[in-house]
């Protein structure tokens, strides 16, 4: 199937006001579909190509590079993925639909006390936990339709996915433990023909893109649906360089290069920042200006700041016999009973285990980077004897986490590039050990002849640097995400998240993303906006 492409008759002068939506990933994909549904006209910029099934490759470095945002980029600060990937801090896809056509599909909520750290986790030394502006009450009936709009499985009569081998290993080594709540979902891959998707046929390339169509994203679903209603104005290759606001401090337009470098100013009404944790706190240090000379929506000078990235690490577990972890989908299992806030366990906050598998070329490059000889050599030679897992979890917001212009690198364009500084917070590295005993301690039950410890890959959950909060001096943008200092700004994406909690974050972006469209919609009809 090729890219719809918008029609002439949806074209948007650059002269007329629209809502501008910076991103087309999770939230900006999903705020292009309410709004344009509700017959609010939309000017969609993406800065990479629109990829379709008939695109995708299911090679991993080929589809890595095709998809990537590969951009010029800085890793800094003392965690392992500024030495092993120094020019590449995150994983994230640099395409129309964003890293909804890279992501796992993974669903899980929030928990309650997730929206409230600062209320239940007391004070952490060394983090910056805050309370949200909203809670689970406030998400709840978009959390449904986000899941209905996903086809999320085991939720709202969606059948389960298969068990595929790797899961198996996985489901049994629980019960040996003694855990409780594990399942093959929810997933957003269809079980069975789904909203105009067809079912999973179970090939293993989920992180590539899925040729199929069975799993969700924005580009499958979202982007389609909005450019049918004719009120969406699809531009791809278009790389936002500023944000501009009125004499009054009101967000009037966006600048933007397109695939030739030609720079355009699109009027705007509401402007809708979803460039992902990275590029949206960048493009707001950008957009600095005599009223804003910090930055765009800065004044509490918590843009950029407190990112989070899930603490996270991989188990491999060899055993006698074959598993053939990679048939079936790439994640496939949920063991949720980590997944609680019990601070006896040496940390606060809490974390899933979920299947994970890797093809040859990417388990050489990220099981143990750098590394070579024997213990290299078993990992590989095992590969087909192989089971695997990822632990991800709830990490800490620090304000020295953070995304910053690195004046001395530019990009493509001659714009400074972003720079992502990290540190864990040692409530971070006490839960990942925990993950790692815990794996150790499952895969043993059901007869592993020995596990790896992989790190951190380049972040493919980017959370927090423009967080909602309360009050402006806490930071960016209110519970609507509209930004304290400016009217008509938006924060569309997992950037505006508070804290990150243990659950993978797509779900809470797009439920995020349809309440804040049902709000601009309604402020729009009353003229407030």
């Amino acid at each position: 199937m090729s890219a719809p492409t918008t029609p002439e008759s949806a074209r948007i002068p650059l002269d007329q006001e629209a809502v501008v939506i910076i991103g087309s990933g999770a939230g900006g994909g999903t705020l292009a579909y309410e709004l344009t549904a509700k017959g609010i006209p939309c000017v969609v910029l993406e800065a990479g190509r629109y990829l379709t099934g008939e695109d995708y490759e299911n090679d991993e470095w080929a589809a890595f590079n095709q998809m990537a945002w590969l951009d010029n980029r800085t890793a800094s600060g003392p965690y392992r993925v500024a030495t092993d990937f120094p020019n590449l801090p995150a994983w994230i896809v640099k395409a129309v639909g964003g890293s909804t056509t890279h992501w796992s599909g993974a669903t899980p909520r929030f928990k309650a006390h997730e929206f409230k750290t600062r209320t239940y986790y007391s004070s952490v030394e060394g983090a910056n936990l805050l309370d949200w502006p909203i809670g689970l009450e406030d998400l709840a009936p978009y959390y449904d339709r986000a899941e209905i709009a996903i086809g999320s499985t085991h939720r709202h009569g969606r059948p389960p996915l298969p068990a595929n081998n790797n899961y198996k290993v996985l489901a049994n080594g629980a019960e040996k433990v003694g855990y409780k709540f594990y399942a093959t979902g929810p997933y957003g891959t269809n079980a069975e023909p789904y909203d105009g998707r067809p079912a999973s046929v179970q090939d293993g390339f989920n992180f590539q893109g899925d040729k199929h169509g069975s799993k969700w994203s924005t580009a499958v679903r979202e982007i389609p649906r909005a450019i049918a209603t004719g009120k969406c104005d699809l531009r791809p290759q278009s790389q936002a360089v500023q944000v501009t606001h009125d004499a009054q401090g009101r967000a009037n337009a966006v600048l933007y290069l397109d695939a030739e470098g030609n720079l355009h100013r699109q009027a705007a009404r509401v402007v809708c920042v979803a460039g992902n944790s990275i590029e949206t706190p960048r493009l707001l240090l950008m957009s600095a200006s005599s009223l804003h000379p910090d930055g765009l929506a800065n004044s509490s000078g918590q843009v950029g700041r407190n990112y989070m990235r899930h603490t996270t690490g991989s188990v491999y577990a060899r055993f006698d016999e074959s598993v053939n972890m990679y048939r079936g989908e790439t994640m496939a299992g949920i063991i949720a009973d980590e997944a609680r806030h019990d601070t006896s366990r040496g940390f606060a906050g809490g974390y899933y285990m979920e299947t994970l598998s890797l093809g040859v070329p990417f388990l050489a490059a990220f099981a143990e980077p750098g590394s070579w000889g024997p213990e290299f050599t078993e990992i590989m030679a095992a590969y087909q004897r192989t089971a695997g897992m990822w632990v991800v979890g709830e990490d800490m917001p620090q304000e020295t986490n953070r995304v910053t212009l690195n004046s001395g690198l530019q990009d493509q364009w001659g714009l400074p590039s972003p720079d992502v500084h990290f540190a864990d917070h040692p409530n971070d590295v006490a839960m990942r050990e925990h993950g790692y005993q815990r794996a150790d301690l499952l895969y043993e039950a059901v007869g592993a002849t020995g596990t790896h410890h992989t790190p951190p890959y380049p972040a493919t959950h980017n959370l927090g640097t423009c967080r909602l909060s309360a009050r402006p001096e806490d930071g960016v943008a209110d519970g609507w995400g509209q930004a304290h200092d400016v009217p008509r700004l938006f924060i569309s994406d997992g950037s505006a998240m508070t804290t990150g909690a243990a659950a993978n974050p797509t779900l809470t972006i797009v439920a995020l993303a349809i309440r804040q469209a049902e709000y601009i919609a309604d402020q729009l009809a009353a003229g407030t906006l």
